[in-house]
């Protein structure tokens, strides 16, 4: 694979795409993560596409609807993309806010996680 220029929108797709099918159906991001995959959710460490597939699947919510707030994305070494989104997420209960960290790499012409790190903004540090 030769190394293609990383572009903006390459981060800002990713994360549109992300975000639609975990809002719609959290089963399909099987097809986004990898086996080496690797997410922090909340302080909790999953391993494996399997894993976090499943933790995202068996989140008490069962709709969520995610609106981001800002994203920032930067090139790293060897056809990654580290990318942090702000947003906020509602399901049930009231609005809450998060942080998100996404490390994603092109294999074979594709975007996929290999590392994620979810944190709601519980609290107001200002």
């Amino acid at each position: 694979m030769g190394d293609k220029p990383i572009r903006k929108q390459d981060g800002s797709s990713f994360i549109q795409h992300y975000y639609q099918l975990y809002d719609n159906d959290r089963t399909l991001l099987d097809a986004i993560y990898i086996d080496e995959s690797c997410l922090t959710w909340e302080g909790q460490k999953f391993l494996g596409k399997a894993a976090i597939v499943e933790k995202l699947s068996r989140l008490l919510f069962q709709k969520v609807q995610h609106s981001i707030m800002a994203q920032g994305h930067q090139p790293m070494p060897e056809s990654c993309i580290i990318s942090m989104v702000v947003g906020r997420c509602k399901d049930e209960n009231p609005i809450m806010e998060f942080h998100q960290m996404f490390l994603l790499k092109n294999i074979n012409d594709a975007w996929v996680c290999t590392n994620d790190i979810f944190r709601l903004a519980l609290y107001n540090f200002g």
